[in-house]
């Protein structure tokens, strides 16, 4: 029996995933460390923003960075980006607020703290939601199962009795590694992640049904 629901973030809730590649891709780029979209999808999706800045430090040393200072340095371009677009998911965002009526839900995002928080206000979720967890408070990152073992000591839910919604390769296979159930977001026209090891694929997390679970 499912006990409690557990929620990605980037890609998941919010269509801000393209927007986090787009603004590592602007940093990079103004800093004289040309990138194209693809190399920009692989250092961004699924991961962690610790694994981010470790993956992008260790192609460009020189850089000379702390952790701390790129993250801001990406979020301005990140929130220029993002005016002006709506990128709220509705109907995921919807199936959070349903299952919220039933269960424990909460975020699990390897966004740094700071953005998941105000991701929940802009979605309108707050009261909705458990608690969350943010970049800074796990490691390592996605696809170790770590995160999702923390949120489901602090819901005090065991592992097998947790859904996890997510939209990455990393992520699923985390969830898988955690022991619990996922459920995988493919929508159309998106860069495609391998999510064929989630127990239930859906294009649109408006057409979930707990029995698909099998449970």
């Amino acid at each position: 029996m499912i006990k409690a629901a557990i929620f990605d973030l980037d890609g998941t809730l919010m269509d801000s995933e393209g927007l986090w590649v787009e603004a590592v891709t602007q940093y990079l780029n103004d800093r004289g460390r040309a990138i194209g979209g693809e190399e920009g999808q692989a250092i961004v999706y699924g991961r962690s923003w610790s694994d981010i800045y470790n993956d992008i430090v260790a192609r460009h040393p020189e850089l000379d960075v702390t952790i701390e200072e790129m993250e801001e340095a990406v979020r301005v371009y990140m929130l220029a980006l993002r005016e002006g677009r709506d990128v709220i998911i509705a109907e995921s965002v919807n199936l959070l607020k349903q299952l919220a009526d039933d269960m424990p839900v909460c975020i699990v995002s390897g966004s740094p703290c700071a953005d998941v928080e105000a991701a929940i206000d802009l979605m309108g979720i707050r009261d909705r939601v458990a608690f969350s967890i943010g970049a800074e408070e796990y490691g390592p990152g996605k696809p170790d199962p770590t995160c999702f073992l923390m949120a489901s000591k602090r819901l005090g839910v065991e592992a097998g009795q947790c859904v996890v919604f997510e939209d990455s390769s990393a992520g699923v296979q985390g969830a898988n590694s955690a022991g619990m159930f996922c459920v995988a977001l493919a929508r159309q026209g998106f860069p495609k992640q391998d999510v064929s090891e989630a127990d239930v694929v859906l294009a649109d997390l408006g057409d979930f049904n707990m029995a698909a679970l099998n449970v």
